[in-house]
């Protein structure tokens, strides 16, 4: 690069990588009349019903495959670290997470989970008509996840069961392929008070990140780092926890679940009394951590001052507030009384305390 303005390159290869920078190689096709009429007749909700459902098959299906290569070559003479592990099982979800952010997020928000569709809905204001189109969308495309891994995975699996049957070892087991696709507690994991306080942790955790991550008055996490910050909180339970049995998702559980109930029959849902653990202690556990966030450690003067909120009453009802606890001095009477310009005062007022920097951000 630093040759590019010394025209050491060959003849013509100056203005080739110089084109290419500016991302002017091509020229960007124009875009017809056609294309936008075609793009207006499409339905919202079918748009967002699919960015749903396409977000959670980009995150389960690298994950349960990741899975699936690591279960069934437990017992392969080359080691089964040479073909995965713990550790590229959580990578392999975080990155999942990763990608189905950055492909579908800007068309359905990027909810991928029936808890964080949930908590939208009670604390951001999404529509709860489309909470139910949503919590389907997500659960569709984990059980199309499901299947296609199965597809592709078909012949090692039947092996590796036919494995399993020989030695007397159930298929719907911790280990067994069954597990593959959902969640199958260990044997010795038969306390379903202790499998319910570590869902309900591991989830929480998930939860309270993912809530930190979204709030825009965070400094630390730009809208470019979201996905993977997300993506690295569940890879770090998957580290912590997914030896002793967790879940995480509602839609990445059972839409897999009823994947494994097709092949391997209802013992899926039956195994231990276990499968609503994983099913649904994933919501409770994200309204507690995302209450956590709202209740104690939520700054909305942060917001308002990033410019991502407003005041529901204005900015007058804004300096109201800031009047009532003594934050604001001379001049706020008559501001809020109309005898006054009021905004750039109101903006000195909170830059004086603290509220603002000079940028007007907190």
């Amino acid at each position: 690069m630093h040759r590019l303005h010394t025209n050491d390159l060959e003849l013509g290869a100056t203005d080739a990588v110089q084109r290419h920078i500016s991302r002017h190689v091509v020229p960007p096709a124009q875009v017809s009349q056609r294309k936008l009429d075609f793009e207006h007749s499409r339905p919202r909700w079918l748009r967002e019903c699919m960015a749903e459902a396409t977000g959670v098959f980009f995150y389960v299906f690298p994950g349960i495959a990741s899975v699936a290569s690591f279960t069934i070559n437990l017992a392969s003479p080359q080691g089964v670290t040479a073909f995965g592990s713990l550790f590229q099982i959580g990578w392999a979800f975080a990155i999942g997470i990763a990608f189905a952010i950055i492909t579908c997020a800007p068309t359905s928000g990027g909810h991928f989970n029936p808890a964080i569709t949930i908590c939208f809905a009670i604390w951001q204001g999404f529509p709860w008509k489309k909470v139910p189109y949503y919590i389907i969308s997500q659960i569709f495309g984990a059980f199309i996840a499901g299947l296609l891994m199965m597809g592709m995975y078909w012949p090692e699996i039947q092996a590796y069961s036919a494995a399993l049957t020989a030695k007397g070892v159930p298929l719907v087991s911790n280990g067994g392929p069954a597990s593959i696709l959902c969640t199958i507690p260990g044997a010795t994991q038969t306390n379903l008070g202790y499998l319910f306080m570590t869902e309900f942790f591991v989830d929480s955790f998930i939860g309270l990140v993912i809530w930190a991550a979204l709030d825009p008055a965070n400094p630390f996490v730009s809208a470019t780092s979201a996905p993977f910050v997300i993506g690295l909180a569940y890879a770090n339970m998957v580290w912590g926890f997914a030896g002793i049995s967790i879940s995480t998702n509602l839609a990445r559980d059972l839409g897999t679940r009823m994947v494994a109930a097709i092949f391997y029959g209802p013992t899926v849902f039956s195994f231990d009394n276990y499968s609503w653990i994983a099913i649904l202690v994933n919501v409770p556990a994200t309204i507690f951590a995302t209450a956590y966030y709202e209740f104690l450690m939520r700054d909305s003067i942060q917001r308002i001052g990033a410019g991502h909120a407003v005041h529901e009453e204005g900015d007058e009802g804004l300096v109201r507030h800031f009047t009532n606890r003594g934050l604001m001095e001379g001049g706020t009477t008559n501001m809020l009384q109309g005898n006054g310009s009021g905004s750039d005062e109101y903006e000195t007022g909170k830059r004086e305390h603290g509220y603002l920097d000079s940028k007007g951000a907190k």
